[in-house]
């Protein structure tokens, strides 16, 4: 008798364990997932080693500008900020974003443009106009003069490409904090 109920426990444990993985294995790749930021291309919004959460639930039609998402690249994946949306036209000129052909203001830039002005440069090339097709996004990374991104590699980026957007930073837990 003792032993009848030894392995009924024994197999409930083993069932709780499956649904556990199993649980978890459809959270990750389908819902939320943590991502570890490498490289200095985010900062200072994000820190290389940094890992984030990213939220997979978003569709391309509810992705806005100034999002930080997280790109299937055909080698690596990379973390970039949302720049300019299907339709738009965008152009720099002078560190100016414009989109549309109206001035529009990048608050996160605000401490890596101190630094290119003391250096006595610009921290983004002019480019465009350029009017980005249906279903492309163009991203850069916050640190422009350190990114990857549609200005010299990345291109313009499918919204099929975009596994998600991140949502916070989960580590290290000193510097947990929202993303913006």
């Amino acid at each position: 008798m003792l032993n009848l109920k030894a392995n009924n426990e024994l197999k409930r444990w083993v069932k709780t364990i499956f649904i556990a993985i199993g649980l978890t294995l459809v959270i990750r790749t389908f819902l939320f997932s943590p991502y570890v930021v490498d490289g200095a291309s985010m900062e200072p919004t994000l820190h290389n080693h940094e890992k984030i959460f990213v939220n997979k639930v978003y569709y391309s039609d509810h992705f806005n500008r100034g999002d930080i998402i997280i790109i299937k690249g055909s080698d690596e994946n990379y973390v970039k900020r949302i720049i300019g949306m299907p339709g738009d036209e965008i152009e720099m000129k002078g560190d100016q974003l414009l989109i549309n052909r109206v001035p529009y203001k990048e608050t996160y830039l605000a401490e890596n443009l101190k630094f290119a002005k003391l250096q006595g440069s610009r921290l983004t090339e002019d480019f465009g106009p350029i009017v980005l097709p249906k279903n492309q996004y163009y991203v850069m990374g916050d640190n422009r003069l350190k990114s990857k991104d549609s200005r010299n590699g990345l291109g313009f980026i499918k919204g099929e490409n975009i596994i998600g957007k991140s949502e916070f930073v989960l580590f290290p837990f000193s510097k947990i904090r929202n993303i913006k």
